[in-house]
């Protein structure tokens, strides 16, 4: 799909915008002060593919703990500032790859410029983090809590970064409506070309949340918006990763991962495919290649329905079928068919 093409800027060694690919991110739910348990946090992070992790940065100590953290950490480091500008200053001194600041609470211009100074000696980018829930009273006052209000934010606050000679900008305007949140980053895309991190705010827990994040990631996805990602959840930050590569996948911006597809079953299906479908899917998620599988429940339709697949089976009560492209290759035993079906992926 064509994505919107934006300024390109780059946090640590990973590039954000331009011609790059969509980057996960996610953040640290630890103790920024606690080194230890916050790099073991990471670790996991970027095992699962996290490109980026954020620490939120309450106090000096947390400011001073982020040298250590970036030194030792295998992502890049993004120092998440409230209130207090005195501590982007001493996270960017101390070894951060990208400050965040909110607009509605940072303070005033003279604050900002002294983040400005203190990214712009390194070659930090600063993100502009717009919430739905923390605008300016300005802004409140004159536009509420609305798409408009959440943009004229952050293009108030871009116009101070470049009233200071600072384009090294990154911006996000998440509410924790979908609709909102949609709505205000088709807006912010169409006036603005800086590359924009997008979410679902304060999503909630690991059952709403993945479906509030799939619907307002995926949608701006779909229509070219987004650089970066980061899907909020009320749980483990590593489930936060795997779901936005879910989203990613879900909507073909995944490269060398396969792509299931599987039938709801009906009055047709002679077997107990749920546990089928499940083992085919672990299995797959060792498997490095583009392709798409199909687990289908019967032979009736099975191989019409997933003919666009490049290898599938549908199961029958004592055999099923195995297919490509919706062409019969062979019938094996039900006790079989899984192994045999990844014969076939492993083969391609």
């Amino acid at each position: 799909m064509e994505r919107k093409e934006t300024k390109q800027i780059k946090v640590g060694n990973v590039l954000i915008g331009g011609n790059a690919p969509v980057v996960v991110q996610s953040m640290c739910n630890t103790d920024t002060r606690d080194v230890g348990a916050t790099l073991s946090q990471i670790e996991k992070l970027a095992a699962v593919g996290c490109k980026i992790a954020r620490v939120a940065v309450v106090d000096k100590a947390a400011a001073f703990a982020i040298g250590e953290i970036s030194e030792k950490s295998p992502l890049p480091i993004v120092a998440d500032i409230h209130f207090d500008s005195r501590l982007a200053v001493e996270a960017a001194s101390a070894g951060a790859s990208k400050i965040r600041i909110n607009p509605g609470n940072i303070g005033d211009d003279s604050k900002v410029r002294d983040i400005v100074r203190a990214c712009r000696e390194r070659d930090i980018p600063i993100r502009i983090g717009v919430n739905g829930g923390s605008l300016e009273k300005e802004i409140l006052a004159k536009y509420g809590v609305t798409a408009r209000g959440m943009v004229e934010s952050a293009k108030e606050h871009v116009r101070i970064l470049q009233k200071f000679d600072f384009d090294d900008i990154c911006i996000s305007v998440k509410a924790s409506t979908v609709s909102l949140t949609v709505d205000a980053y088709r807006m912010l895309s169409d006036e603005l070309s800086y590359p924009l991190h997008l979410g679902v705010t304060e999503a909630g827990t690991i059952r709403i949340g993945r479906l509030k994040s799939a619907i307002g990631i995926g949608s701006l996805l779909l229509d070219g918006i987004g650089d970066t990602i980061r899907v909020s959840l009320t749980d483990d930050p590593v489930l936060e990763v795997e779901t936005a590569y879910d989203i990613l996948h879900s909507i073909g911006m995944s490269e060398n991962v396969p792509s299931l597809v599987s039938c709801p079953t009906c009055g047709r299906c002679m077997i107990d495919l749920i546990p089928i479908a499940k083992e085919v899917e672990e299995r797959l998620s060792k498997i490095h290649k583009p392709i798409k599988v199909a687990v289908m429940g019967c032979v009736v339709n099975g191989p019409g329905e997933a003919k666009e697949a490049d290898v599938g089976m549908a199961g029958g009560k004592e055999t099923g079928i195995l297919f490509k492209k919706g062409e019969l290759i062979k019938q094996v035993p039900m006790s079989d068919i899984v192994d045999e079906l990844m014969k076939m992926i492993e083969e391609i």
